[in-house]
């Protein structure tokens, strides 16, 4: 983290469902907010000083038949949507800011990977593999938590696939 950016004492009701989502799987991973918003991977990679590939972030896609699918994207990838789409089987598209909202619990710019108020089809980017460390998004636009792939990958139960 940056010398500029100090995590806040308490966190925001959103962040905080992440937190207790987090605990309720067992893991010890601490969620903390910035005072600043970090809402593109650039913004948060800067923030934490890691590299953009670090940053895990979370997509939220809909499909014709009004499905939701999330995709934990390395910050530095861009989704192929028609791979993903093979995957699920049906076209996927961008969801609007209402759809996202209504399946996750909450809004584009802090998705996190985990706690949604829907069950989502969910995928993980095999690039993010290739940190040691990687952070993810925690509710809220200024929300994070720091988690290796291997966490990332039994907080979900989602298969581990080529996104972009």
């Amino acid at each position: 983290m940056s010398g500029t950016e100090r995590p806040s004492p308490t966190l925001s009701p959103s962040a905080q469902r992440v937190q207790d989502a987090i605990t309720a799987l067992g893991f010890s991973n601490r969620v903390f907010e910035l005072e600043v918003p970090v809402r593109t991977a650039a913004d948060a990679a800067r923030a934490v000083g890691c590299e953009v590939g670090q940053i895990a972030k979370s997509l939220i896609f809909r499909t014709p038949s009004d499905r939701a699918v999330l995709v934990i994207a390395s910050g530095a990838n861009r989704v192929d949507e028609a791979r993903i789409a093979e995957s699920v089987g049906e076209p996927i598209g961008r969801a609007d800011p209402d759809f996202v909202r209504e399946r996750t619990g909450f809004a584009i710019g802090g998705i996190p990977p985990l706690g949604h108020s829907t069950a989502l089809i969910t995928f993980v980017d095999r690039d993010l593999s290739r940190w040691p460390v990687i952070w993810a998004a925690a509710g809220h636009p200024n929300a994070l938590f720091e988690l290796t792939p291997g966490e990332l990958e039994r907080m979900v139960g989602a298969p581990v696939v080529e996104v972009s």
